[in-house]
């Protein structure tokens, strides 16, 4: 089993631990950090969604710091066991809901509104054309979209790259929707 530590919030410190799996890289420490800097450090009554959850650490560190509810979509079974796992050693947040299923199908399902969104999807694999109609439908009106991709990313859909860093070969960006 692999490891990742939560940053920051009231879990902070607690280990997440994840199996080995296809396309599964957990956000370094360093890089989650920049993006709750980015985002203010309290997410008090925001609704979350890590879309590709794989290790949890962006959807648990988002409950850690407040988030009224966040949602961590995994289709791995080993992986979404994992992450049933994590949350019974944290104590079963009531503000964390594991879903084991597809982003696609999730997304074109759930009638939630979720105000920061996190994408961080295997790369290579054409996830972020794919899910970019469907967010429209589940994005809160001033909605913030977190992306890594193997590329720097001047837009996805609607949405504008106002944040951008680098870690290695990973390139992380906050999105905002342009003003209408």
């Amino acid at each position: 089993m692999n490891t990742v530590r939560i940053v920051g919030g009231s879990l902070r410190r607690r280990l997440l631990r994840f199996p080995d799996s296809a396309g599964l890289r957990p956000t370094p420490d360093r890089v989650r950090e920049t993006l709750f800097n980015w985002l203010g450090q309290d997410l008090s009554g925001l609704a979350c969604l890590d879309l590709f959850a794989g290790s949890g650490a962006l959807g648990f560190e988002a409950a850690s710091r407040g988030a009224a509810r966040a949602v961590l979509v995994e289709p791995a079974p080993k992986v979404a066991a994992a992450l049933a796992d994590s949350a019974r050693q944290l104590g079963n947040p009531a503000n964390v809901e594991i879903v084991r299923g597809d982003a696609l199908q999730y997304l074109a399902s759930t009638t939630t509104r979720f105000d920061v969104i996190f994408l961080d999807p295997p790369y290579r694999k054409g996830w972020l054309a794919r899910v970019e109609p469907l967010l429209p439908r589940v994005a809160a009106d001033d909605a913030a979209l977190y992306v890594e991709a193997e590329e720097e990313l001047a837009a996805l859909g609607d949405w504008r790259t106002v944040r951008h860093g680098r870690a290695g070969e990973v390139h992380f960006h906050l999105m905002r929707r342009e003003a209408a």
